[in-house]
């Protein structure tokens, strides 16, 4: 009735210190058994009937002792939660507002159809109150049957604590594109809007960083609004070089008041997975000591656990079939001087990039043999007009090589498979042979080396005995690249004969192999563990071509035989 209404919210707010007290544990109530876990909060809540919007049923689940549930005035009235999967229920917890029952029941069902009474009284006394139970079920109600006021039922909180015997409601990624707030927040030629936002975006190459006009001070700290109260079970920092080594994951139900649920005074930076317990809507890591000159940065920031607001995550590519399915292949079988199928390949001309001496021209130095193989070919020959390096040779700055570069761009890209070539080296000075891979994205617009690059075989002709394999990334890439090298049986040369090499790629890593023997392995979670972030779970496409002089190289001379040909007797891709 309208004449209550103000009188009753005047009485509450007096009465909501008091049961908030009782909630914070100011009367002692029975403990939760040892080996029972929080079973309801953030889980889905429904109720008979609520007072209006404000006091909804998902109040009282959602782990903040300053929101309720109140049902309408009259009996009986219920209020129930989907644990999401049957559970074995051993206590309940109730916060009740003055608005209390005298009379009530506790009642568990796998179907919200049937219930089971695990608990009754008649003599509620209002308060908090801790029932130890006994049942199984996915939803547990209570059902008030008489009111202790004139008014409704309202409960602060209804706690259900017990063990999962079935599948349970499973922890999942919560952060994926939630709004972020940090203390600061970079952007400049070194890191173009590092922005919050970029370290919960599900994107390994994208970071945000503490600003470097006096950002770069203790604390430094970034949050997450998860969008409703969640269950915080474990955190992942995936940290730039720019880590911090003290530092406390936080959390809060309002962004002000923040509750410390692990700390530490020696962070090692590069990827940690943090498992806590915590209870917030805001989660925050609170930098206060750096672990170098610079300001605090992470690729990742990971939330997990139950409730929360969550976003799908993207759905993760899948890893290559067993037995693998060819789906790309080019065996070079047309007459001598024909191109390479445009329905696979393009040409990729221009001026190379590191130093590179050679122009790439639009195919005219890439053919068949008319046996079986694809000819790239590097000739000394100049291409007036286009600006080069200083070649060592002629001492003349136009360029003084042509060669070629091929890439399969926009025909064809694979994220995981097992990619392969068998191809002949060539031998020189200056010479600098490669089959290798670049993150698809890169034609889009993203600048290397944020979309990756894959390096399959690299091999330099002043010493073709020695081959390289290598992934870049933005946290390591050039000279910094994490990569191996390796030889032949007996020191054998590799522009000797045709080898064959093999990646073998997945979601767990890489495996680089040649003629069939493994020589360089990559384990996704090591090198997160040490280098920086994995960025290979999306499309690359191919590319096949022949340098000539360069930073890694170093350039020709006078005994480089050109025309140097590299040669590919076949490439195939299997997923």
């Amino acid at each position: 009735m309208p004449h209550l209404t103000r009188p009753r919210i005047r009485y509450r707010a007096a009465a909501a210190l008091a049961a908030l007290l009782l909630f914070l544990g100011f009367v002692v109530a029975l403990p939760a058994r040892a080996a029972d876990v929080l079973l309801s909060q953030g889980k889905t809540a429904t109720a008979s009937s609520s007072e209006n919007a404000v006091f909804g049923a998902a109040s009282a689940v959602d782990g903040d002792p300053g929101t309720r549930w109140s049902s309408a005035f009259g009996d009986p009235q219920w209020i129930q939660v989907d644990l999401g999967a049957s559970a074995t229920i051993n206590q309940v917890q109730l916060a009740w507002e003055t608005a209390y029952a005298s009379a009530f029941q506790i009642q568990v069902s796998n179907d919200a159809n049937s219930w089971t009474t695990i608990n009754s009284t008649t003599n509620g006394a209002g308060g908090n109150q801790t029932l130890n139970v006994s049942g199984t079920g996915r939803y547990v109600r209570l059902v008030g049957t008489q009111r202790a006021t004139q008014w409704g039922y309202s409960l602060w909180e209804f706690k259900v604590l017990g063990s999962a015997s079935g599948p349970g409601p499973s922890s999942g990624l919560l952060s994926y594109n939630k709004p972020g707030v940090a203390s600061t927040q970079q952007s400049d030629g070194n890191c173009f809007e590092c922005t919050p936002a970029r370290a919960f975006d599900l994107d390994p190459a994208s970071r945000w960083a503490t600003a470097t006009d006096s950002g770069w001070v203790d604390p430094g700290w970034i949050y997450v609004d998860l969008g409703a109260t969640a269950q915080i079970d474990k955190v992942v920092l995936q940290w730039d070089p720019a880590s911090a080594k003290s530092y406390q994951v936080q959390v809060s139900n309002d962004a002000n008041n923040w509750t410390t649920i692990y700390s530490t005074t020696n962070g090692p930076g590069f990827k940690e997975t943090l498992t806590v317990s915590g209870t917030g809507r805001y989660v925050r890591m609170y930098g206060t000591q750096r672990n170098t000159p610079y300001g605090y940065s992470l690729w990742e920031f990971q939330v997990y656990g139950t409730g929360g607001a969550p976003n799908t995550p993207p759905t993760p590519p899948a890893d290559p079939a067993n037995p693998p399915q060819l789906i790309f292949e080019d065996n070079f079988d047309t007459p001598a001087g024909a191109k390479p199928n445009a329905a696979k390949w393009r040409a990729d001309p221009g001026i190379g990039q590191n130093n590179e001496l050679q122009v790439y021209t639009n195919n005219d130095n890439v053919q068949t043999d008319g046996q079986g193989n694809l000819v790239i070919e590097a000739r000394r020959q100049e291409t007036p007009g286009t600006a080069c390096p200083i070649d060592p040779v002629s001492g003349k700055g136009v360029c003084q090589y042509t060669s070629g570069r091929i890439n399969t761009g926009t025909k064809f890209d694979t994220t995981y498979g097992k990619v392969e070539a068998r191809i002949k080296v060539p031998k020189g000075n200056g010479l600098w042979p490669a089959f290798w891979m670049m993150g698809s994205d890169f034609l889009t617009g993203r600048p290397w080396p944020y979309n990756g690059e894959i390096d399959i075989m690299e091999i330099l002709g002043r010493e073709t005995t020695k081959g390289y394999s290598t992934l870049h990334a933005p946290a390591y890439n050039g000279a910094g690249g994490y990569g191996g090298t390796y030889g032949l049986p007996g020191g054998a040369d590799f522009a000797g004969d045709f080898h064959t090499w093999t990646m073998l790629w997945n979601s767990t890593g890489i495996t680089y192999q040649v003629d069939g023997t493994t020589v360089f392995t990559v384990d996704k979670a090591q090198l997160e563990a040490t280098r920086g972030p994995w960025i290979f779970d999306h499309p690359f496409y191919l590319i096949l071509n022949l340098a000539v002089g360069g930073d890694f190289p170093g350039p020709p001379d006078a005994q480089t035989p050109f025309p140097s040909r590299m040669l590919v007797d076949y490439v195939r891709v299997y997923h």
